[in-house]
């Protein structure tokens, strides 16, 4: 039997087009591409929202800090990059086929490279030890390694109000009946139950139902474990307006609908584990990521709503 000649891999086609207008500038199709070919096809609908949503603001960013001249300066730059390709020389990679290989030529590069700087500049300047230490006060549990676990339901009804009235109805009649089919378990219990025994069927029953109806209506990967997002921090792993929520919670007590920018959520809490009081000087590079987070979250938030914004559609395939 003659040996098989295997099929060569199709060459990657670097897209052309562009994907949105932010104020004019244009976002180009390649740049959602390099980091939507990491998906695999069924979350590629949902990332592309994602990815788009990150651009989007990336670019107001970038105007706003051209608006307040700061600056980088091109030694800087050079220095920056010319510490990479040491980098990658000694690990025996190639800067330029490293390049190729994520879709970037040289400019694209430098032009990430610098707006990544001027953001690090505006954030040094902004952050400053007194403006970081005022945030670690107000914020204890951020710090102190203080996790959550939660369920979720996501519904993703768009900006068309009918759906999202009646996306936000359906949130609120799950909590409903799931709050009711709990109580009832604690009523069925019988009448020498004490109060750990009501607390532990009132939790059992809670997170049993929200578990099903999460694999019924969420719309998020994580349905299949009945919508379960494992422990995450106060910062850094959820969307400010879903870890704000979700921390406000004791265990097995449920949000109202939390809006965010990938839809509408149902919290469920279903533990917590407590950490330890830090000192400010133990934390202060994590207190500074937070700020820059949170400063990030200001400027997009003073950007976007005046900001003329312009998504081109997806063709079917």
């Amino acid at each position: 039997m003659p040996p098989v000649t295997p099929v060569p891999a199709k060459p990657e086609v670097r897209p052309t087009g562009v994907a949105a207008k932010v104020n004019g500038q244009e976002i180009p199709e390649v740049a959602v591409y390099r980091a939507l070919r990491q998906f695999p096809e069924p979350h590629k609908e949902m990332a592309r929202k994602e990815i788009m949503a990150h651009l989007i603001e990336n670019a107001l960013i970038d105007q706003y800090l051209t608006a307040l001249k700061v600056t980088v300066a091109d030694k800087d730059v050079d220095k920056l990059i010319g510490d990479l390709k040491h980098e990658l020389a000694g690990a025996k990679k190639d800067y330029a086929k490293e390049l190729e290989a994520m879709m970037l030529t040289e400019a694209e590069f430098r032009t990430e490279v610098v707006a990544q700087m001027k953001w690090e500049e505006f954030v040094k300047k902004q952050g400053s030890d007194a403006a970081l230490k005022q945030l670690f006060d107000s914020s204890p549990d951020v710090f102190d390694g203080t996790m959550v676990r939660a369920r979720h339901i996501l519904m993703t009804p768009g900006t068309d109000e009918a759906k999202q009235k009646d996306a936000a109805q359906t949130l609120r009649g799950i909590k409903q009946q799931v709050e009711t089919e709990a109580a009832k378990a604690v009523a069925a219990l019988p009448p020498t139950a004490d109060a750990l025994a009501k607390e532990q069927a009132k939790a059992n029953k809670t997170d049993e139902l929200f578990a099903a109806y999460a694999k019924q209506y969420s719309v998020c990967p994580s349905k299949k474990d009945g919508g379960d997002l494992n422990f995450f921090p106060r910062a850094g792993a959820m969307v400010e307006p879903f870890a704000k929520a979700a921390f406000a919670l004791k265990p097995f007590e449920m949000t109202d609908v939390v809006a965010t920018e990938f839809g509408y959520h149902l919290i469920l809490v279903t533990a917590r584990k407590q950490g330890a009081q830090k000192k400010f000087d133990e934390v202060k590079e994590d207190v500074r990521m937070l700020y820059s987070m949170r400063l990030r979250e200001a400027v997009i938030a003073q950007m976007k709503p005046k900001a003329q914004i312009t998504i081109t559609p997806v063709a079917p395939k």
